[in-house]
């Protein structure tokens, strides 16, 4: 008696599988799939490339900055890279369609470059990072922040050192 129950219901509703690859497909919204890295917010810890387990995630020093490449092809999607993270400068996004042909492996990478900049105080070459002032107190303005990231890691912590806090 059960089974015409739902015999009956499936003959009413209709299929329920998914037209994909012809249509979307249906996509969890916290699903950790492709990475996306922001080098304007990345301090250049390099957190992400010790914890990756993959071994996916390098950074290299080059003439004109940092450069970071996350190997797709490589990657396990773990999420290490993303929780250790102090400033979200890595993000899973929920793309998971990767699929590619053997000829275009080697663009399956996310690339990126912090580059490098004079130091506005002293003069010196260091990274255009982002200041690791996240236990800053008060925390800083916008206006500060953006003194703080034009100087290098010295100058930024004499920077903070003399910062005048409102009392």
């Amino acid at each position: 008696m059960n089974f015409l129950t739902i015999f009956a219901r499936n003959l009413i509703q209709g299929p329920q599988t998914e037209a994909f690859p012809f249509g979307p497909a249906f996509t969890p919204d916290r699903l950790r799939g492709r990475i996306e890295f922001k080098a304007e917010s990345c301090e250049g810890c390099r957190i992400c490339e010790r914890v990756c387990p993959a071994n996916a995630i390098r950074f290299a020093k080059t003439s004109d900055g940092m450069t970071f490449d996350c190997w797709h092809n490589t990657c396990v999607f773990c999420g290490n890279c993303e929780f250790y993270c102090p400033t979200d400068a890595i993000h899973q996004t929920n793309d998971w369609n990767l699929a590619h042909a053997n000829a275009d492996k080697f663009e399956m990478v996310e690339h990126g470059l912090i580059p490098n900049q004079t130091c506005v105080d002293c003069g010196a070459t260091a990274l255009n990072t982002a200041p690791m002032v996240k236990n800053a107190k008060p925390p800083l303005s916008p206006e500060e922040y953006s003194e703080v990231r034009a100087r290098c890691p010295k100058c930024r912590a004499k920077y903070l050192k003399n910062r005048k806090v409102p009392a």
